[in-house]
């Protein structure tokens, strides 16, 4: 009898003992080789998410960590290089300046960073109307852009070292260009 329970119990503590090492070691290990970005293939349109699609930059992988997709709010995180290209999608009810005061304050928010110039109107190709300007940070520099439509914020940022950026400038204006809502593509 007292064999049974000691086998018993050896065979229970045996099962949370080998529990216990697969959450410890194995799922940090399956996380680890899942990678965290995956490049895009061709010149296909990428749905963030909430009604936005947009056509990624070339070069561009996408960061799994930092991208959300949703149909009520979403998020993607582009890389091109160190650059960082971030599209955030949220319900938003006020108007363009509203929404552009609301970026801003995200950006002054980060230690170090500072909202520089003068806003300018934008467009994109689809005709969604919004507001863009520029940032700094230490041993960075970016853009932003806002955009409001179908009830929507689309806010649009950018940074990198001023090099880097400068290199891959003209292939991410052309995606924020390509930035659609609905049906509108």
């Amino acid at each position: 009898m007292v064999a049974h329970r000691l086998l018993r119990n050896l065979a229970g503590g045996t099962a949370v003992l080998a529990a216990l090492l697969v959450i410890v070691f194995g799922l940090p290990a399956l996380n680890r080789a899942v990678p965290n970005d995956r490049s895009l293939t061709g010149q296909q349109r990428y749905e963030v998410g909430a009604g936005v699609s947009v056509q990624p930059p070339p070069g561009a992988r996408i960061d799994a960590s930092k991208t959300r997709p949703g149909t009520d709010r979403a998020a993607v995180l582009f890389l091109i290089g160190a650059v960082r290209y971030a599209i955030v999608v949220t319900p938003f009810s006020g108007g363009i300046e509203d929404a552009a005061s609301r970026l801003r304050t995200k950006i002054k928010a980060t230690q170090g960073y500072q909202v520089i110039g003068d806003e300018d109107g934008v467009r994109t190709d689809s005709g969604i109307d919004g507001l863009a300007g520029g940032y700094t940070a230490p041993g960075r520099c970016g853009r932003y852009a806002v955009f409001l439509t179908g009830g929507v914020a689309i806010e649009v940022t950018v940074s990198g070292a001023e090099f880097e950026l400068g290199q891959v400038i003209a292939g991410i204006d052309t995606s924020i260009d390509s930035i659609a809502y609905g049906g509108g593509r």
